[in-house]
């Protein structure tokens, strides 16, 4: 089975496939017809100002909403139609613009939890010990997004930074194949972003990565591609240079930076 979905995987192409995917909310088209691909391993950003389309595209791919019409392929397969629990099931993570955390746990905990709830038999109410494959995971997750001197600390208490350190923790407890990130430099100081995107580079380079980023100092040093939004529309693609020059891009969403 898995030599078979290697090959149907080499053959494809695509980590992430989506054909002519729409989505209306009664009258209002937020994305019309948008086909992108992604390779496996791919670091791409979706880019554009605000209403262009991003978080409901995005959330489309996670499966929190549905298309109104277009097909979403993973590795070849159709999942336009398959909840968020399955797409996690199939190897797809995502975090989200505010953290989602359990506030009164420790980070461990959260960690822990993440890490249960993607393996069989995770409603077990086993008390878990420090020895459990399990706990030990989730203590290798603390030590890779930074959080290893921080393991007893209560989730509600860290910094927002820290938290999105957690956030992501938790998303790679899946070992995602694709990981989708929402944000995840928004709301975090100068600083926070440099360690942000210094764990991002640290990643599997075989894990693929989307995320919507308004921050296009970290997006454009993490990310190879970058596809760019507006009023629903893909209008660009390329690497993050070539959409730096673009000048319909600089129009509709980088000028600021450039005055």
């Amino acid at each position: 089975m898995v030599t078979v979905q290697a090959t149907t995987a080499q053959a494809i192409g695509h980590a992430l496939e989506l054909q002519g995917v729409s989505r209306r909310f009664g009258g209002l088209r937020a994305v019309q017809d948008v086909s992108l691909s992604l390779a496996p391993g791919e670091r791409r950003a979706i880019i554009g100002p605000n209403g262009a389309g991003k978080t409901t595209l995005f959330n489309v791919i996670a499966g929190d909403l549905r298309p109104t019409s277009g097909t979403i392929r993973f590795y070849g397969d159709d999942i336009t139609h398959l909840p968020p629990h399955d797409r996690v099931r199939r190897g797809i993570a995502r975090t989200y613009q505010t953290p989602l955390v359990f506030p009164r746990l420790s980070v461990l905990d959260n960690l822990y939890l993440a890490v249960r709830g993607v393996r069989p038999r995770r409603m077990s109410l086993r008390r878990p010990r420090a020895s459990d494959a399990e706990m030990v995971r989730a203590r290798q997750l603390a030590e890779q997004v930074g959080l290893g001197d921080a393991i007893h600390a209560l989730a509600g208490a860290l910094a927002h930074g820290q938290q999105r350190q957690l956030e992501l923790g938790m998303a790679l407890a899946a070992d995602p194949k694709l990981l989708l990130l929402d944000e995840p430099a928004a709301g975090l100081s100068p600083g926070e972003r440099e360690l942000l995107a210094g764990l991002l580079l640290g990643l599997d380079p075989g894990m693929t990565i989307l995320l919507v980023e308004h921050d296009m100092d970290v997006a454009f040093r993490v990310v190879r591609q970058v596809t760019v939004m507006h009023e629903g529309r893909v209008i660009a693609e390329g690497t993050p240079e070539e959409i730096s020059a673009d000048e319909v891009v600089q129009q509709v969403y980088l000028g600021s930076r450039h005055d």
